[in-house]
């Protein structure tokens, strides 16, 4: 399993687009990688749905997207058909998806979900999202059981908090959106709070502790 802040392992695979080694495939972008139990899944068709409806958001955040799902090449072309016939998508699709047969990466990943087997009795790949950051490094990993879909519009909230922290001395509260109040960081001392943040708010609490402290999203 990979710990948030560790180098997220590189590896080359087969995909839908030829062979991709994933840092030079990342370059210097955020990226963004999410597995799927099996091709010709119903959930699935729903969420690379879904993500190709988003492609527009990610790009716009300077993203890479890539999927991973337990079948071949063969089968993953065919899918995607199915994929933008049911989700009225069309054109070309706009991210690969890996080949992952001998679940190899779903192991060294962490991805299995035990509960959840194939017809031949195999475990089936959770529904993983690893966020990348340019540096190669694991930012954030949400595991879904493989009967559950993902939210994807949450997917990107979260990314937006997390350009925003990666630049900003701030912290993002409970069900925060784009642009909307931040907490300052515990660290910063009060004076330096002043002058990074001179519109920020200190919340009085029983505790007397003037640890709470919000400001407007900076810019």
């Amino acid at each position: 399993m990979v710990n948030l802040g560790d180098v997220f392992p590189n590896f080359k695979a087969e995909s839908t687009i030829g062979e991709i080694e994933l840092h030079s495939f990342l370059g210097d972008k955020w990226g963004i990688l999410f597995s799927h139990p099996a091709d010709y899944t119903p959930v699935c068709t729903t969420e690379l749905g879904k993500v190709a409806k988003l492609a527009p958001e990610f790009t716009k955040r300077n993203f890479k997207m890539l999927a991973i799902s337990c079948d071949n090449v063969e089968d993953h072309l065919g899918w995607i058909k199915d994929i933008q016939a049911y989700n009225c998508l069309s054109g070309e699709f706009p991210y690969p998806i890996i080949a992952d047969e001998k679940r190899e990466l779903a192991v060294k990943l962490g991805m299995l979900d035990p509960d959840e087997k194939d017809a031949a009795g195999m475990p089936l790949t959770a529904r993983a999202v690893f966020i990348i950051g340019p540096d190669k490094k694991l930012k954030l990993s949400i595991l879904y059981p493989a009967t559950t879909g993902r939210n994807f519009d949450e997917v990107l909230r979260v990314i937006d908090s997390l350009q925003l922290t990666a630049e900003k001395k701030v912290a993002t509260p409970a069900d925060w959106q784009a642009g909307g109040n931040c907490m300052v960081l515990p660290s910063i001392p009060s004076a330096e709070a002043k002058e990074l943040f001179p519109d920020h708010k200190v919340h009085e609490v029983p505790s007397g502790k003037q640890y709470l402290r919000t400001t407007p999203c900076p810019k």
